[in-house]
């Protein structure tokens, strides 16, 4: 038997909720068959299956939140031996094996008959589902070893608790809960998310930390709906940070942490780019490109111009740091949809006019919204495009997509008052911001740069007759 584990899914993601299992218990499958569909924090993935042979064992209900790690699907690949929980997947963990001792692992006590060696984080690995876990001595957790399953449950007090994840760990800590009171509801007693949430909304006072001072400078913490709150507020909902929230949480909390970011901006006089728009949709079969793929196209122009815009910082082992450059530019688009707000991602934009720009922005937005883009087609973006005028915002700070190194800002074409050859006069301005990372650059780059993309906006019709 063999376990497979979910894979990572990339970009930090560390669970996924499962849409759909494509394959059934009993079934004969082939290697890279696709066997469960899954909806991580950025879109609808199908999972293929590392292994062939008989599936034993689906891992997880319809609906079902899985973590990374965390078993997914049992085969009987016919080849009489057990391999333990998370041992299976080893084209997947190549990563996260490389520079672990042998030598020190037999040492430990690792060996083929009592297990796979291959420890996750949260829960051990044994060599078969009878075996019991303890644990070994040295990091106080530790990662586990067989022991037989008949051996007294007292005897074995320091047994390893089954734990999904990490992130079931911090959540525990979280509502104050303590995990050895805690039953699990998953496979052979697995605690998942579910156990611990059950737990806090029950809010056992057995299982609160010791009460601290109750004194208003300390309040002790509480857990649950109802529950006091400091200033005498009733707390009526807890929300766990969860899928696309929470990976949203952690890029920004990321690019704030390690980008040190200055930002410029400039007010820009679009008018003649609305007039252009507007002879356009009158005179042309195929209409007229949308604003945000003449900025698209103008900033492409403007990273021609100052590539350090769309480069990356790499930083080794030893701390030491490299800007890398790229043969082009993906180009990425801010999206807002129901769950969150992605970067769909159009690849060598540089190659497209404004109206093959115009068709990708749509494409992509609209299927990011579905819910249907790629994984591809979210990753990789080397500079970010963001309209937040389209929500009534005339300016904003954006936060740089990180690892990338800079992102444009666009606010509400508003009309205003303006001075067009010392006449006052109404005309249509929008703000630019552009955020953009002092490593890479300084404020001339960064200036030239929101300078040439201003000055496209402004006079449209000569900036495209040179690109």
């Amino acid at each position: 038997m063999t376990t497979f584990d979910l894979p990572d899914l990339g970009e930090g993601l560390t669970e996924a909720t499962l849409l759909s299992w494509l394959v059934s218990e009993g079934e004969e499958i082939v290697i890279d068959q696709p066997i469960a569909e899954v909806e991580t924090a950025k879109s609808a993935v199908e999972v293929p299956s590392p292994y062939a042979g008989v599936v034993k064992t689906l891992h997880g209900a319809v609906g079902d939140t899985l973590i990374v790690d965390e078993p997914l699907i049992t085969v009987d690949t016919g080849d009489g031996a057990d391999v333990p929980d998370g041992a299976g997947a080893q084209p997947y963990r190549e990563e996260e094996r490389a520079g672990t001792d042998p030598a020190a692992a037999d040492e430990a006590g690792d060996t083929d008959d009592e297990g796979s060696g291959n420890v996750l984080i949260g829960y051990g690995t044994s060599s078969s589902a009878g075996g019991r876990r303890r644990r070994r001595k040295g990091d106080g957790k530790g990662s586990a070893v067989s022991e037989p399953a008949s051996e007294p449950a007292a005897a074995v007090p320091e047994k390893a608790l089954r734990v999904s994840s990490p992130l079931v760990r911090k959540l525990a800590r979280q509502h104050g809960l303590a995990l050895s009171s805690l039953r699990g509801s998953g496979p052979d007693g697995l605690i998942v998310r579910a156990d611990v949430l059950a737990a806090a909304d029950a809010g056992d006072p057995a299982e609160a930390p010791a009460a601290r001072d109750s004194s208003e400078s300390a309040p002790a913490p509480q857990s649950g709906a109802g529950a006091p709150a400091p200033g005498g507020l009733e707390i009526v909902e807890r929300t766990p940070v969860t899928g696309m929230r929470r990976a949203v949480a952690t890029k920004l909390s990321q690019s704030r942490r390690e980008i040190p970011e200055a930002t410029v901006w400039q007010d820009v006089d679009v008018t003649e780019l609305m007039q252009l728009r507007a002879k356009l949709k009158a005179t042309s079969a195929e209409g007229a490109p949308s604003i945000l793929a003449f900025v698209g196209r103008f900033v492409l122009a403007g990273l021609a111009k100052y590539p350090e815009l769309a480069t990356r910082i790499d930083t080794d082992k030893s701390g030491e740091q490299e800007i890398v450059r790229f043969d082009g530019v993906n180009l990425g688009f801010a999206a807002q949809t129901e769950k969150g707000l992605v970067v769909p991602v159009i690849r060598h934009a540089e190659r497209l006019s404004a109206r093959g720009l115009h068709t990708e922005i749509g494409r992509i937005v609209g299927q990011a919204r579905d819910g249907t883009l790629s994984g591809k087609e979210l990753t990789g973006g080397t500079f970010t495009v963001n309209n937040y005028g389209v929500f009534g915002s005339d300016g904003a700070t954006p936060i740089i997509n990180h690892p990338e190194v800079a992102i444009l800002g666009m606010g509400r074409i508003l009309e205003r008052p303006w001075a067009v050859d010392g006449e006052l006069t109404v005309r249509q301005i929008t703000t630019l911001t552009l955020a953009f990372d002092h490593r890479v650059c300084d404020g001339g780059t960064a200036g030239g740069f929101l300078n040439f993309v201003a000055t496209c906006l402004q006079h449209p019709a000569g900036a495209l007759a040179d690109m």
